[in-house]
């Protein structure tokens, strides 16, 4: 009887992971392997800082293993690995939709389970609400299929994720660390915060429960709130949607009246960068706005041809000499023209120039970047929180076989002065990270951090060094 049943389980999850397409033949599959590897070659603007041997020698090995992957999801899967080695979050594969739909994250039929990074552990921040007492929120996952945690990331999930930063590919790595195709099945431990270690199996599964707990927190495009000595509380939650300028303008008679103002940017992934400049400009009393200085690759063929022969002691005093090198090296970069962007708002429509606090995280992204670049040298401002995401640029985007996409970061984006962001994150002038006991006893200490740093301040233009 339990021989049948045993059986009869794999025949179920045999038959549930069967449902992910196999649509590709191998010639697709290198094909779309050999696109990426080609456009990566021709438009990455990092192309410099990557291993070059070793980036040929993946590539090599992925013709084999991309032709014996048994599915499309397997197939995005090596891509993904792929592209991971590039290191760069403006870099990325994604999956056919065909595909994507039958890959869950959080699902695990009776079980939902969220994850975040706390504290460089994997915490389970929510569940749905039937299963909060047996599986608390707070328990950290201490094994995964017979693995230590760390172990397991390394091995399984580190991978195949992109990123220009080794904080956020670690958030992200816990985040989908248990993210698989319907019917994949795990085993983990998980520690309460009490102490006791669990263990459970999961199996990937739709969750038709629809309360969970805590209960999803929903964002608006903007929000608004007033803490005490007026001090506005301004998140701006996205600059992908101009509507949020309206939304700015239309609270902009309320915000005059505030003598401190607290702005949230730690759940903005960027959008335009324009978008958040506008918004800037009511904040600034500057007339022009330095924002981040660009630069590509350039392309120019005969000159990479001479600088086969060309070598680094040639190119001692003769610029033809070094473009040609340089051009061989595909270091040959473009350098747009910079100039900073007109205020174009009257003194008399600005906002009162306040002491700000501007609160960032690991998820300040991209445009929301470019906002941190231009308020850099405002003196009454001043960054709380954490290093910013730390990736921005313009992606170029292009099909893959069988509906999936790709984009490769084709701009490098910098301060005005040359100091790179990219890879590194914007960093916050007071750092402030939130903890486990932070996140179970529901407290905000960036915010809280920032009332106290605007607690008491002189109402009128200071430096950063009065904060």
């Amino acid at each position: 009887m339990k021989k049948y049943l045993f059986a009869l389980l794999l025949l179920v999850t045999f038959s549930v992971k069967a449902q992910v397409p196999n649509t590709l033949s191998p010639a697709d599959k290198v094909y779309g392997l050999s696109k990426f590897w080609q456009e990566v070659n021709y438009n990455f603007v990092y192309l410099d800082k990557v291993d070059r041997v070793k980036w040929e020698n993946d590539y090599r090995e992925a013709i084999i293993k991309v032709q014996n992957t048994k599915n499309d999801y397997e197939y995005y899967r090596e891509l993904q690995k792929l592209c991971a080695t590039l290191k760069d979050g403006h870099t990325n594969i994604y999956m056919p939709k065909s595909v994507d739909s039958l890959v869950y994250n959080d699902m695990f039929g009776k079980y939902r389970i969220y994850l975040s990074n706390i504290d460089n552990k994997a915490i389970i921040t929510r569940t749905n609400l039937s299963i909060k007492d047996e599986v608390p929120v707070g328990s950290e996952i201490v094994e995964v299929n017979g693995l230590p945690t760390a172990e397991y990331l390394q091995q399984n999930v580190l991978p195949y994720l992109a990123s220009s930063t080794d904080y956020v590919l670690m958030d992200l790595a816990v985040k989908d660390m248990l993210k698989g195709p319907k019917g994949e099945q795990y085993t983990i431990k998980y520690k309460t915060p009490k102490g006791k270690v669990r263990s459970l199996t999961l199996t990937h599964a739709k969750t038709t429960e629809q309360e969970v707990y805590p209960a999803l927190e929903k964002r608006e495009l903007l929000e608004l709130k007033w803490y005490p000595n007026q001090t506005a509380y301004l998140a701006l939650n996205g600059f992908h949607d101009p509507k949020i300028n309206e939304l700015f303008l239309e609270k902009l008679p309320e915000l005059r009246k505030a003598k401190a103002l607290i702005i949230d940017l730690r759940y903005n992934g960027g959008g335009s960068t324009t978008i958040g400049r506008e918004i800037l400009s009511y904040l600034s009393p500057d007339t022009l706005l330095y924002g981040s200085k660009n630069s590509t690759r350039q392309h120019l063929a005969s000159y990479k041809a001479w600088g086969v022969f060309t070598q680094p002691k040639d190119t001692v005093g003769d610029e033809w000499a070094t473009k040609s090198l340089m051009a061989y090296q595909d270091k040959l970069m473009h350098e747009f023209d910079y100039s900073p962007a007109q205020n174009k708002v009257e003194a008399s429509e600005k906002l009162m120039i306040v002491p700000t606090a501007i609160l960032i995280g690991h998820r300040t992204a991209s445009a929301a970047e470019d906002f941190l670049i231009y308020a850099d040298n405002q003196r009454h401002m001043i960054k709380i929180g954490e290093n910013s995401f730390g990736s921005t640029g313009q992606p170029f985007m292009f099909e893959m076989p069988g509906g999936g996409v790709a984009r490769i970061c084709t701009k490098k984006d910098t301060y005005p002065d040359g100091r790179e962001f990219v890879g590194y994150g914007v960093k916050p002038d007071i750092e402030v990270k939130m903890t486990l006991q932070d996140y179970i006893g529901k407290k905000d200490p960036v915010l809280e951090r920032a009332l106290m740093q605007l607690k008491g301040q002189k109402r009128h233009l200071t430096s950063k060094s009065n904060f």
